[in-house]
């Protein structure tokens, strides 16, 4: 790829209707002004899913995953974290967390205010998580929402997407922002979920056109490609 194919920044960051927002590479947005962090689809309890199904898969995906979450809430200190949706990868997956990963989540959500968005997979999420339940919610210019609709100022999850891209002869395949500016639809945060190429007709319902640039999470820094020039 030619250096106008890829541009590296040092302090990673996604413009949204006006407003700037840290993309850290975990795959969460932080929005410093309102002392905001926002993750998408961290799916817990994945694993035990399977298992009711007789699809065995190691059962930890859960605590990886709350771990990636607090220390990205380390690193950020936010005053509010809001959670996109399908935060549980089903309507019992809250039942099975453990008495470890349910503490673990209510250390996070100590002294700071927690939004749950209902997803897909969990549109009936119980009162007894901590925080508070919503279908979305609107700040300033920012409207949060699982599924994305294509509205301006839209920031939404649910697709997980994923960009592919050669370098140095290798294809590679990360997880990825995607925004054209005025909408973002976040990666997927939890450790066992899969992603929905950028270039699906998905996106093109959202973005009309190959107009968007995949903020793709690299190794040590976020990675800015033209949707065009992905596959």
């Amino acid at each position: 790829m030619t250096r106008t194919a890829i541009d590296i920044v040092s302090r990673s960051s996604v413009s949204i209707a006006g407003v700037t927002l840290v993309a850290d590479l975990s795959g969460a947005l932080f929005w410093e002004e309102q002392g905001l962090l926002v993750v998408s689809d961290l799916h817990l309890e994945k694993g035990s899913s399977f298992a009711t199904r007789g699809v065995l898969l190691p059962p930890y995906d859960t605590a990886a995953t709350l771990g990636r979450l607090a220390a990205v809430i380390a690193r950020h200190d936010p005053r509010m974290v809001i959670a996109l949706g399908d935060s549980f990868h089903d309507r019992d997956a809250h039942d099975r967390l453990s008495a470890a990963d349910r503490d673990a989540l209510t250390a996070m959500q100590a002294r700071r205010d927690w939004i749950w968005i209902s997803g897909n997979h969990d549109p009936a999420l119980p009162s007894d998580l901590g925080g508070v339940v919503a279908h979305e919610v609107a700040i300033g210019p920012i409207a949060f929402r699982h599924e994305p609709s294509g509205a301006s100022g839209e920031i939404a999850g649910h697709l997980h997407p994923k960009a592919r891209v050669s370098a140095r002869g290798r294809s590679m395949e990360r997880r990825c922002f995607a925004s054209d500016g005025e909408r973002a639809v976040m990666p997927a945060f939890g450790a066992y979920t899969g992603g929905l190429s950028i270039r699906d007709a998905a996106f093109a319902r959202i973005f009309q056109s190959l107009g968007f640039m995949a903020h793709v999470l690299g190794d040590n820094r976020l990675h800015t490609i033209a949707a065009s020039r992905c596959y």
